[in-house]
């Protein structure tokens, strides 16, 4: 009996830094690998092209490809939409060991063939955007499913197409993103009409598909995601993550509170910082994660007055220029590697989550899988995914985060409390649990996998 052909789309894959969705089609590929099915996946790398088939794999991985002119990237987006118009051919990436991928297993999925269209998913959303139509794309070997991780407009000629939409926050808080409304919406239509079926990850995110976007019940499954952290990581003997932590961000184990994420509207940095700041711990707030779309308005108050620095003696004397300086309670790191990131997730007194939207909740799942006390919301997915294993508070009463915060401060036997539930609940969302969830939704559109992995 030959292995059910599952190919997943790249989109999120060649990203240099994770995100949340990058790792959900990372840890999709590795679970179908577990499940038996023969997993490819079809990226949109612009420098990835031709006959070269070495260069073709080496550009593969080009962590810095050399950008278009302008127009010729105009020229190219027009060429483009109209071959996935009648159609666009994907070319086939050679997977040899030609390249050294070790130390990229953070970011590479599973995969047992590859295929390539240069800029086809940029290509796709600019044609919609201008015709709206579904672009379609054929792969050189035949699949028995094409899963689109992300709500893309795209579909692969010849089988099932089935699409991942995460969460609805564009149209339901559309103040929070920058994404282009009409097409977005637009986009989430044309999946609801076409799709064969269509996969979320959360009880909150269904209710939003089937209300908002009017799909029947029976057309939406929710697989929730898995949450899934190496041993070699989540269990790296403790004095060596202590060293880590002191080493790399001079914090003492248990002595700092942690957010991790983009820092952009919906994440609610702004109102965490206010109630970190009324809250009177004297610990320092530790936030990592890349600098969003209005990152300015949500760090404003980590700031302290400007400082005018004066020029040194010379023939004019006067203010030179303005800095403003940062608090030395709060601590801002834009990135830090994941192997790292884990140490510090398990150093924290408690990760402070207090998003505003969430489709699954990653972060705060991670945090209590590694055993840290987690403070989060009581909207949207966030209640759902963490049941009575975390303290929950309204994103949007800095009085509540304040008192929360100082609960989790002063109350040792709390923090305990909560660091012994996290990693039970967590277990909810393991690959096992993933993997049962993931046969049922893929049985539903003809496709039987194996069984889930011991």
């Amino acid at each position: 009996m030959s292995k059910p052909r599952i190919a997943i789309d790249g989109y999120n894959l060649a990203l240099d830094q994770g995100t949340g969705v990058a790792t959900y089609a990372r840890n999709l590929s590795h679970r179908l690998g577990a499940l038996g099915a023969e997993v490819g996946v079809l990226y949109g790398q612009r420098a990835s092209a031709g006959k070269d088939e070495l260069l073709r794999e080496v550009t593969l991985y080009d962590a810095r490809p050399r950008p278009p002119h302008w127009a010729k990237r105009m020229i190219d987006d027009a060429v483009q939409g109209v071959k996935l118009s009648f159609g666009q051919e994907a070319q086939r990436v050679p997977l040899t060991d030609r390249v050294i991928r070790k130390g990229l297993e953070a970011r590479i999925p599973h995969a047992d063939t590859l295929w390539n269209i240069p800029e086809v998913f940029r290509a796709a959303v600019q044609t919609f955007g201008a015709k709206r139509k579904m672009g379609r794309v054929r792969l050189p070997d035949r699949q028995d499913v094409m899963h689109w991780t992300y709500p893309l407009p795209l579909r692969v000629e010849g089988t099932r197409n089935i699409y991942t939409i995460h969460d609805l926050v564009p149209l339901r808080m559309p103040y929070t993103t920058l994404d282009v409304k009409r097409r977005y919406l637009g986009t989430c239509r044309a999946i609801a009409a076409e799709a064969d079926h269509i996969v979320t990850v959360s009880e909150a995110s269904k209710r939003d598909i089937i209300n908002l976007l009017g799909v029947p019940a029976e057309r939406v499954s929710n697989t929730y995601q898995s949450v899934e952290i190496p041993d070699r990581l989540a269990r790296k003997p403790e004095g060596l993550a202590r060293a880590e932590v002191q080493g790399a961000f001079g914090l003492e184990w248990g002595q700092y509170w942690l957010f991790f994420g983009a820092i952009e509207p919906k994440k609610n940095v702004g109102r965490l910082i206010e109630a970190y700041l009324a809250s009177g711990s004297t610990l320092p707030l530790v936030i990592c994660g890349k600098q969003a779309w209005q990152m300015r308005q949500e760090l404003g108050l980590i700031y302290e007055d400007d400082v005018r620095l004066m020029s040194d003696p010379g023939p004019v004397d006067g203010v030179q220029s303005l800095v403003r300086k940062l608090r030395d309670r709060v601590i801002l790191l834009d990135y830090a590697p994941f192997r790292l990131l884990v140490s510090l997730v398990r150093g924290a007194r408690a990760l402070l989550f207090p998003s505003l939207y969430e489709g699954f909740g990653l972060p705060a799942l991670e945090a209590m899988l590694l055993g840290t006390p987690v403070m989060t919301s009581n909207t949207s997915s966030l209640p759902e995914v963490v049941g009575e294993a975390a303290l929950t508070v309204d994103p949007y009463d800095t009085r509540a985060m304040a008192e929360a915060i100082q609960a989790l401060d002063g109350n040792a036997e709390l923090r305990a409390e909560l660091a012994a539930k996290g990693p039970v609940q967590a277990a909810l969302y393991g690959p096992e649990q993933y993997e049962r969830r993931l046969a049922e939704m893929y049985r539903r559109v003809g496709v039987r996998l194996g069984q889930p992995s011991a």
